[in-house]
This record gives C-alpha cells, structure tokens and sequence, in this order.
C-alpha cells in the first residue's frame, strides 16, 4: 500500500502496558478471598481473545552460564491499537487505521530485579519484512511502523520486531481504545502532573489545566494520552505523556486504595481482559496471572520506560519524509542490550519510571518532561 505525502496523522493509545503484568497477579489474589472464585476467573478467561502465533525469525538467547539466575529474561510486545470502534476514539475527529497506535516492548530481566519498556513511535520508517512487502511508504524503500499491525496483526509486529532488531519476542498483548477508559475508571480515575495548560481545541477540542495532581477520569484520560495537536505536534512528545501517565496509573493500582478494594480490583481485570488479545499460549487468566507474577517482587522505582533513539527526518513541509521519525544507530545499541538482558546503562537518562525517585531529577530531564508537557 503507498500512501500520499499529505495524508493526516492520527492519534494514539498508550494506556496499559506494564499494568497488564504488574497487577493481575494482584486482581487474582484480591478475588480469592471472594465467594465466587470459580465463577469469577471463568467470566474473566472468557473475555481473552487469542490471535496468531508469533513466527519467529530469531532464536531466544539463553543466559550466560556465568549468571546464577534460574529463568530466562521475557520479552513482551504491548500494542495499542486504532481501530476507532468504540466510544470516544474518535475524540480527534480523525478516522482509524487499524493500526498499532502505540508500541511497547517490555523487558524483563532474568533475575527478575528490573524491568523496562521500549516505546517505538508509530512514525518511524524501517525495512520491509515479509508480511509488510506491500507496504512501501512512497519510493523511500521503507515502511512505517505502523503499517505491520495493519498488515498482518500482532504476529507481523513482532516479526518486524525480530527482524529489524534481532530481539526475540516471548508473547505479545494487544490492548483496545475502549477497555483503556474502563480501566482507567474502574479504580476511580489518575492523577497526573500537568505543568502548564495543554489544549487543542480544533481536533480533539479538549483543554487541560495545569496542575500537579490533575484528576482524570476515564473520558479525560483517553483524550490526555492521546493528544497530539500540542506543543511540537510530535508523537515523540505524545510518547512521553504516555510514558507519565502509565507510571502514574501503575502507582495507583498498586496503592492501598486500590489493592485493598476487590471490587475495584475486579472490574479493572474485566476491562482489562475484555480489551485485550494475545498470542494463543497466554490467551488465560492463569498463564496471565503465571507472567504476572514474574514482575510482582520488582521495585517500582526498577521499572523505567524510554523511548527507541530517534529524529524527525530532515525534510521540508510537503516532501515524503517530513514528519516521519528515523531511527538512530543508538537504537540499534539499545535494542542489543534488550537481546543481552543487560541494564539500560546510560539509556536510564531521560528515561520515566513508576514508584516515588530516591533523588531529585536533572535539570535535562525536567527540560525534556517540560518540553513533552509532563512533569519530571
């Protein structure tokens, strides 16, 4: 599929993520203390869709044998997607694209001490796999990121995943528009750090008030992590108000308002399971709550989220490549140490993480947060 150089850019999701991990675990153990265990669990396994399994184009590195760990570090494909379908995804007047809006890759170690997650912007322009032969962005020879999803679902992601960064993808999870806003309402709403007043009032005709603890409920929390038309207008700002927002939902989820209300605690599960889809080995609860529970004994302030090194092509308004991101040699750098389950090293700068900071954040950081509308 060619595309046109003048067609519009379209919003994207970002809302679960790690969630989908660090608490179900949670919801589980909360619903056990209830009377309808079993009904409970099947009403819940029953709102899992699978879709198709992952072709793998890399081997799975094993460990070094001069690590004492005792399992394997997990790489998880997390994807939000465009398909417009339900209520309020349309909240910037643009039609959908059935594609993955947002693009996670989450990291665990094999230790299990830390975690972190890859952002990849749905702009970005990378070689053609098989499944994305027919997708060529205008005669630049590549395609967008995007164009996977929309290509072949998940499994075509991760093929690219794979083959563009030789990195081997254990399992994917694909969260829609709709469940993100249930989820967000289900344990009573966010509060985020907003540090100047954010508005778009000619696409997704919506105005946010600075502040450092902004209340938002599901309705306001899908136009807040998918707002675009501000500041630089980039899906890179977008990635880190996204990357804010998730640290801030991950917080309250594992708070003591949240984990000691079941009945909280359940009605996120249902949103979240009613949202999701994934690769046919961990379409259950309990294969679910098995990968949960490979991320509950890890400090928050050890899950960091950052964003694939990348620019804006150099081009002028009009031509084929303006707008679209290039990915940088430094990704390159970043996704090896994703396939050698090392730490993020200097990649830890800039980065976002859930859980309070042990130390006062660099005046770059707080220059990047700002630049993105997001507090550091």
């Amino acid at each position: 599929m060619r595309r046109g150089a003048g067609e519009r850019r379209r919003s994207g999701t970002g809302g679960v993520s790690l969630l989908t991990f660090v608490v179900v675990t949670q919801v589980v153990i909360a619903l056990l203390t209830a009377t309808a265990v079993y009904a409970a669990w099947r009403h819940l396994d029953g709102n899992i869709q699978a879709g198709d399994v992952i072709s793998h184009q890399q081997g799975k590195r094993v460990p070094r044998k001069d690590r004492q760990v005792a399992t394997e570090p997990l790489n998880v494909l997390v994807l939000g997607t465009d398909t417009r379908s339900g209520t309020g995804d349309a909240i910037d007047g643009e039609a959908g694209c059935n594609c993955s809006d947002t693009t996670m890759l989450v990291h665990l170690s094999a230790d299990r001490s830390s975690a972190y997650a890859v952002s990849i912007p749905r702009d970005a322009l990378v070689k053609p796999v098989t499944c994305t032969r027919d997708h060529e962005y205008l005669d630049t020879g590549l395609v967008e990121w995007n164009q996977a999803y929309s290509a072949g679902g998940a499994a075509c992601t991760a093929e690219q995943v794979e083959r563009d960064f030789h990195v081997f993808v254990d399992d994917y999870v694909v969260v829609d528009f709709g469940g993100f806003k249930n989820m967000v309402d289900a344990i009573g709403g966010v509060d985020v750090c907003i540090p100047f007043e954010l508005s778009d009032p000619q696409h997704a005709k919506i105005t946010f008030e600075p502040g450092r603890s902004v209340h938002l409920d599901g309705d306001r929390a899908l136009g807040y992590v998918r707002l675009r038309y501000v500041l630089s207008g980039t899906d890179i700002g977008r990635i880190t108000r996204q990357q804010a927002f998730i640290a801030a939902m991950t917080d309250k989820l594992v708070s003591a308002d949240t984990l000691t209300r079941p009945d909280r605690l359940f009605r996120f599960a249902d949103g979240l399971t009613k949202s999701i889809t994934t690769n046919p080995e961990i379409a259950h609860v309990k294969a679910l709550v098995d990968l949960a529970g490979q991320f509950r004994h890890i400090d928050l302030r050890h899950i960091r989220f950052v964003t694939l090194p990348n620019q804006l092509y150099d081009a002028p308004a009009g031509q084929p490549l303006y707008g679209r991101v290039q990915v940088l040699p430094a990704a390159y750098r970043l996704m090896r140490i994703v396939d050698r389950d090392e730490s993020l090293g200097a990649f830890t700068r800039g980065s976002t993480h859930a859980g309070r900071s042990p130390k006062p954040p660099s005046e770059a950081a707080k220059a990047q947060a700002a630049a993105a509308g997001v507090c550091a």
